[in-house]
């Protein structure tokens, strides 16, 4: 199973986070499928590739609890029923 979730990057108490599709068995820092995104939550900045999570969550894949409040703030559920309404 393939989960979308955050790997902590950045140096000691200046923590900035990829938001990466690994395989749920992997540890954080383990080896990801693909990077979908950036998370800065201490200037508050987020960079996602819209197109590969969408691929991604129609593939079936689960976010976390943290990232699912990012994409949900993003925008990008909206974008996924949009997407799913256009093809049935």
């Amino acid at each position: 199973m393939v989960k979308l979730r955050l790997k902590r990057c950045g140096r000691k108490q200046r923590a900035v986070y990829r938001i990466v599709a690994i395989d749920v068995r992997s540890r954080r820092e383990g080896r990801d499928l693909r990077k979908v995104g950036f998370y800065d939550p201490i200037n508050n900045q987020t960079y996602l590739n819209v197109p590969a999570i969408l691929y991604f969550l129609e593939k079936g894949a689960q976010p976390t609890a943290t990232v699912h409040d990012i994409l949900k703030k993003a925008g990008v559920f909206t974008e996924l029923t949009l997407n799913q309404t256009k093809f049935t």
